[in-house]
Order: structure tokens, then sequence, then C-alpha cells
């Protein structure tokens, strides 16, 4: 039998997590697995890493750019983290959105407050935990990206973040990377499925009825 395809409004799907407990992994497997997800690019103030892409990974811009486009109230929400600002574009999510797309965002608490705040019925959150801490300094030296001071920043941070977690709609702690993944794509595919996405279903219902 075919799949009866009912039209449904994209969600923010929203991923948070202590800096190298996990998060930017599981976006990447997450997107890999499924077709129907897409990443929100966000505005960025800090400098390029390697292997880095304009347009794909970011908007780099400069302070002056940044503080524009909050004054034009472009962005769904913005933060200023290790010294750099970031902040998502509102109108490509829309558009995403509107077209039954899911975006993902790979943001901290304080950008997650300010989007459920401006949209909470169009976002789902999930904060993603470390095992331990020790596993979580282990994870950020293991990466190589960033020098011992700034580790020992993130590290610092971390309390604090997952002093939050009680704000999410759900939480996993990343100690099985495949295991956090299908726990993540669970919730996903569980809340494609809430009527209030479902905007099809008023007219679905009349035909099955008539």
């Amino acid at each position: 039998m075919q799949e009866t395809k009912i039209k449904r409004k994209g969600m923010m799907f929203v991923l948070s997590s202590p800096s190298g407990a996990g998060k930017t992994t599981l976006s990447r497997l997450l997107l890999e697995k499924d077709k129907n997800l897409v990443m929100s690019v966000s505005m960025t103030t800090r400098p390029k890493r390697k292997n880095e892409k304009e347009g794909v990974d970011y908007y780099f811009v400069d302070q002056k750019t940044f503080s524009r486009k909050i004054e034009e109230g472009a962005f769904l929400e913005c933060a200023r983290v290790f010294d750099n600002s970031y902040g998502t574009p509102e109108a490509p999510v829309r558009e995403k959105m509107a077209a039954g797309v899911d975006v993902l965002f790979d943001i901290d608490w304080q950008g997650t407050q300010q989007l459920s705040a401006k949209c909470r019925e169009d976002m789902v959150s999930v904060f993603i935990l470390p095992p331990t801490l020790r596993e979580l300094e282990s994870r950020l030296n293991k990466r190589g990206q960033d020098s011992s001071d700034v580790i020992n920043k993130r590290m610092a941070k971390a309390t604090d973040e997952i002093s939050h977690w009680y704000s999410y709609d759900y939480v996993i702690v990343n100690d099985d990377l495949n295991k956090s993944l299908e726990k993540v794509h669970a919730i996903l595919m569980a809340e494609r499925q809430k009527r209030i996405r479902q905007h099809g279903l008023t007219d679905f219902i009349k035909t099955l009825v008539k």
C-alpha cells in the first residue's frame, strides 16, 4: 500500500550540549540519516577554521555587520560566546519550515532560550550530556582544535551550561554515539507526528469520512 502523505509544517530541532559533548557529531550523523532535515546556517564573527566553507558552515562577517543585523531584527536568536558573536538568520529558516522541511540547530542554551521565547510551538529541544566531566575534557583535547587556555575556558563554562538541562524537552547522556543517534532520531520522528505540526490533517479527515 502506498504511504499516505499529509502536509506538515517543519519544526526547529535544537541540539545543545557543552562543547565536546557530541552535539556537532550527532548533528552531522542525523543529517546523513534523515533527508528531510537540513542544517541551520548561522552567522558568526569568529575566524573561519580550516576546511570551513562560507554559507555552508557559517556566514562569516565582521562585528559591525553583525550588529547591524541585530538592529534590523534579522535573527531568530543570537549570542556572544568566547568573545565572538553567533546568530541565526530568520528568513531562510521560515522558508524551509513552510515547505515542510525540519531545520536542525546546533546552538547553546542561551540561543535555545531566545528561540523558545520567540517561537516555542515550532521548536523541540534536546540537551546532550557527557558521561563525565573527565571524559568531556578528554574529548576536547583529542579534537586538537583549541589551545589549552581555550579548553580550560570551555571546561569552566561546561558546568554552567549543564545546569540548564531542565529547560530542555529531552535530555540524553552521550556515552555511546550510535545509541545516542538512535534516541535523537526517535525523538525527531515522534515529534513529526504531533497534531499541531500536521496542518493537512483537516483536509485528509474530510476526505476520509466523506
